[in-house]
C-alpha cells in the first residue's frame, strides 16, 4: 500500500496524469467463514472490515483517489460481462470433480456451502499434480493457496481435512459441475506477454521469470491446466446464465474469488468514474503499474493477462510490475493468529506518528530480500536521521531567518531561477544538489522507492554540511553580511525543493514545511534554482519530528510480542536478552552476559528491572516536560501564557504521581 502510493504521489509531483485505485476484495471462501465465526452475514463482516481499512489507510496518509470494494453492482456486471465473453469465444468448459464439503455448515442439503478446509498439523500434501514429488507440510493451510510455497490447490487435495468453524463437522467429498477457464489454451500468448511486457516496463525478479528474462514458474513449465471459475457458495458474484447444456445448473452457483477478484480493478474504476474505460481499454496511452507481495505474482502476472486475452477486448494491460519479498518481525514472522506484530490499525496505538511508520517502512522495504522489522531501528531511523539530518536542517535554518531577519528571507544577490554550477563560493554545492535531483528522478522514475528516499536524506545531509561549512552563525551575519544573506536564502531554497522530494513518501511533512516556509506545493524541479525570493515572509518554525526514548523498544516488544508457548526456546531466549533470534553468536553472548548481570543484581537485592508501564509513564513524562519547557521559553509572558503553563505543570505533576504509583506496584 505505502509502495504505491509514493510512486502516485511522485508522478502527482512530476504533473503526470495519474489514477489511484484500491479496494477490498470481498467474496469467497474466507469471507463466509469468518462472517460465521463472527455471527454476522457476509455482508456485515465485509462493512465491517471496510470501514476499518479505510480508517487505518487514511490515517496512513495513502491518499488513494478511491478506495471501494468488489461487492458492488458493477463488480457484477463487469465480471458476468468477462465471464460471457470467455465462453463465446470458446476458452470455458464444464468439468466434473469431486469437491470436498462441510456438511455440518450447510443450511439445506441442496444449497451447499464451501467452506475453508484445514489439515491436520503436518499433513497436507500438495502437488496440485504440477509437480508431483513436491510435499509441504504445513499445519492448518487453506483449501485453496498453501500460505508457505504459495501454490494454489484443491481442498481435496488436503489430507485429514477439518472444518475451522467445528472439528465435530463431517467433511466429506461430492462430485460437483464446474466451470473451468482454459488456461492451457492461451498459454504461448501468455508467455510471450509476459517477456515482452517484462523487458518493456522493466519488472522486479519475481517468481514468475527472474532477472535473466527466464520464466520459472512451477506452473508455466508443467504446462498450465484448466483453472476452475465457479464455486459452490453463496456469497458472490452469479455465474450469469447462457444457454445450452454445457451450462446447466451454473447459475446456482457463483464465480471463484480468484476469478473475479483482479476485475476488481476495473470494476472500482468504474464505480469511480464513468470514463472508467479510458483506462481501461486504452493500451497506447496508460501504462498499468502494479505493487504487490510475492505471494501474489501468478495471478497478476499469468491469470489476470490470461482472462484478459480470452476477453478478446484490447484491455489496458500490466505495464510494470513491483514485487516485494516479506518482511519478518523482530527475528521471526509476522503472525495475525500469534498477535505478533504490529498490524493496521495497531500502529496508531503506538503514538508514532504516521510519517515516521512510512519512513520506516519505504526505508526498509524488502524489494530484493527479505527484510526485518525492528523496534530499535524504528526508533533509531527517528532519532538518528529524521530529527538529527533532516529536521535538524529545516528547523536550523527557519530559526535563523526568523530570529536573525525577522522572518524575512534577505537579498543574497542571486536572480530567479536556476543557480550557476561556476557560482564563486558555492560551486560544488550547488553542483552536488543538481547531481542528487537526477539522482533522485531516475531513481523514481525506475520505481526504485527505497533509493530514492535514500536520495532524500542526502539531500537533506548535504544541506547541514553546507550550513556548517559556511558558517552560518551571528559572526557571518556581521562580518560579511552580504554572504550571510546568500547562504541562508540558498538553504532555504533548498528546503523549498525537499518539500516535493519528501511528499511521496511523507505527505504531512511536506504539509508542516509548507506551513512554515509559507509556500505552495511545488513540482519536482531538475535544477537547484532561487524560488523563494528576497522579501518572502516565512512562517513559525517548528520541530518536524520529536525524540523517541530508546527504551520504548521494550514496550513495543512486550505489547506486540504475542502469545508463544512459554516453552519455546527461542521467544525465552528473546524475552529475557532482547536479543532478536538469529543475531549474531557475539552479539547474543554480550547480551546475554548482560541480563545474567542483571538478574544477578537483582537477586542481590538491587534495582528490579522496569516494567513495561513504568517506561510508557517515564516516556510521557519526558514529552509533557518538554511541552512545559517550550511554554516557558515563550515571549512575551503574557497572563493567558502564564495559565496556559500553569495547567501543563499540572499535568506533568499528575504524571509524576502516577508514575510513584506504578513503581510501587511493579
Amino acid at each position: 500500500m505505502f509502495h504505491i502510493s509514493v510512486l502516485y504521489s511522485y508522478n502527482r509531483t512530476r504533473n503526470w496524469r495519474t489514477l489511484y485505485i484500491c479496494g477490498t476484495d470481498e467474496y469467497g471462501t474466507a469471507t463466509e467463514t469468518q462472517a460465521l465465526k463472527e455471527g454476522l452475514t457476509p455482508r456485515e463482516l465485509c462493512d465491517k472490515y471496510n470501514a476499518t481499512h479505510v480508517e487505518t489507510y487514511k490515517w496512513f496518509e495513502l491518499g488513494f483517489d478511491y478506495f471501494g470494494r468488489t461487492s458492488t453492482p458493477l463488480h457484477t456486471e463487469i465480471s458476468q460481462e468477462i465471464y460471457l465473453n470467455l465462453a463465446k469465444n470458446g476458452y470455458l468448459e464444464r468439468l466434473e470433480k469431486e469437491q470436498t464439503f462441510c456438511e455440518g455448515c450447510f443450511l439445506q442439503i441442496d444449497s451447499l456451502r464451501e467452506h475453508v478446509l484445514t489439515a491436520d498439523p503436518m499433513s497436507v500434501s500438495h502437488g496440485s499434480g504440477y509437480q508431483s514429488s513436491l510435499t509441504c507440510f504445513q499445519q492448518d493451510a487453506r483449501g485453496d493457496q498453501c500460505d508457505v510455497c504459495g501454490r494454489t490447490l484443491d481442498a481435496v487435495d488436503l489430507i485429514n481435512p477439518r472444518c475451522l468453524i467445528s472439528k465435530d463437522h463431517k467433511v466429506t467429498t461430492r462430485m460437483t459441475a464446474h466451470m473451468y477457464f482454459k488456461l492451457d489454451a492461451l498459454q504461448p500468448r501468455t508467455e510471450e506477454w509476459i517477456k515482452k511486457s517484462w523487458k518493456e516496463g522493466k519488472w522486479s525478479p519475481n517468481a514468475v521469470i527472474n532477472a535473466d528474462g527466464e520464466l520459472i514458474d512451477a506452473r508455466l513449465k508443467a504446462g498450465l491446466r484448466p483453472t476452475p471459475v465457479t464455486r459452490d457458495l453463496s456469497w458472490g458474484v452469479p455465474v450469469p446464465h447462457i444457454e445450452g447444456k454445457e451450462h446447466e445448473g451454473m447459475e446456482s452457483k457463483v464465480l471463484y474469488v480468484w476469478f473475479e477478484a483482479c476485475i476488481g480493478y476495473p470494476s472500482i474504476t468504474a464505480n469511480y468514474t464513468p470514463e472508467w474505460k479510458q483506462w481501461w481499454f486504452n493500451q497506447k496511452n496508460v501504462r498499468l503499474y502494479q505493487f504487490m507481495g510475492k505471494d501474489n505474482v501468478y495471478f497478476h502476472t499469468i491469470y489476470f493477462p490470461s482472462v484478459q486475452f480470452g476477453d478478446g477486448r484490447p484491455w489496458t494491460m500490466l505495464h510494470h510490475l513491483s514485487t516485494t519479498e516479506y518482511l519478518n518481525y523482530e527475528g521471526g514472522k509476522f503472525s495475525k493468529s500469534h498477535n505478533r506484530g504490529v498490524f493496521g490499525p495497531a500502529a496508531k496505538e503506538t503514538g508514532i506518528p504516521p510519517s515516521v511508520w512510512r519512513y520506516y517502512l519505504i526505508s526498509t522495504r524488502p524489494e530484493t530480500a527479505d527484510a526485518m522489522f525492528s523496534w530499535a531501528d524504528l526508533i533509531a531511523a527517528n532519532n538518528n536521521v529524521l530529527l538529527n539530518n533532516f529536521g535538524n536542517f529545516v528547523n536550523r535554518a527557519l530559526k535563523f531567518v526568523v530570529s536573525q531577519y525577522d522572518s524575512v528571507i534577505p537579498d543574497g544577490g542571486d536572480a530567479p531561477g536556476p543557480y550557476s554550477p561556476n557560482d564563486d563560493h558555492d560551486a560544488e554545492f550547488i553542483s552536488d544538489i543538481n547531481n542528487l535531483l537526477k539522482e533522485y528522478i531516475d531513481a523514481m522514475d525506475a520505481v526504485k522507492l527505497r533509493l530514492g528516499l535514500q536520495t532524500v536524506m542526502a539531500v537533506s545531509a548535504r544541506g547541514n554540511l553546507y550550513l556548517q561549512s559556511s558558517g552560518l552563525n551571528k559572526a557571518l551575519m556581521a562580518e560579511n553580511p552580504k554572504r550571510c544573506a546568500q547562504v541562508i536564502s540558498r538553504a532555504l531554497n533548498l528546503i523549498y525543493v525537499l518539500t516535493a522530494l519528501i511528499h511521496p513518501f511523507m505527505p504531512a511533512t511536506e504539509d508542516a514545511m509548507l506551513q512554515q516556509l509559507n509556500a505552495p506545493a511545488r513540482a519536482v524541479p531538475e535544477v537547484f534554482s532561487n524560488d523563494l525570493l528576497a522579501g518572502h515572509t516565512v512562517g513559525k518554525p517548528e520541530h518536524l519530528f520529536k525524540r523517541i526514548d530508546e527504551k520504548m523498544a521494550d514496550v513495543f516488544r512486550e505489547k506486540f510480542g504475542g502469545n508463544k508457548p512459554k516453552d519455546d526456546a527461542l521467544a525465552e531466549a528473546a524475552d529475557a536478552t532482547h536479543v532478536v533470534p538469529g543475531m549474531s553468536k557475539r552479539k547474543a553472548a554480550a547480551a546475554k552476559k548482560a541480563a545474567d548481570k542483571a538478574a544477578a543484581t537483582a537477586a542481590a537485592g538491587g534495582d528490579q528491572p522496569k516494567s513495561a508501564e513504568v517506561l510508557a509513564w517515564e516516556q510521557k513524562i519526558a514529552e509533557q516536560g518538554q511541552v512545559v519547557r517550550e511554554l516557558k521559553g515563550k515571549t512575551p509572558k503574557t497572563p493567558e501564557l502564564e495559565q496556559e503553563i500553569a495547567q501543563e505543570v499540572e499535568k506533568l505533576k499528575k504524571l509524576k504521581a502516577e508514575l510513584a504509583e506504578l513503581a510501587k506496584s511493579s
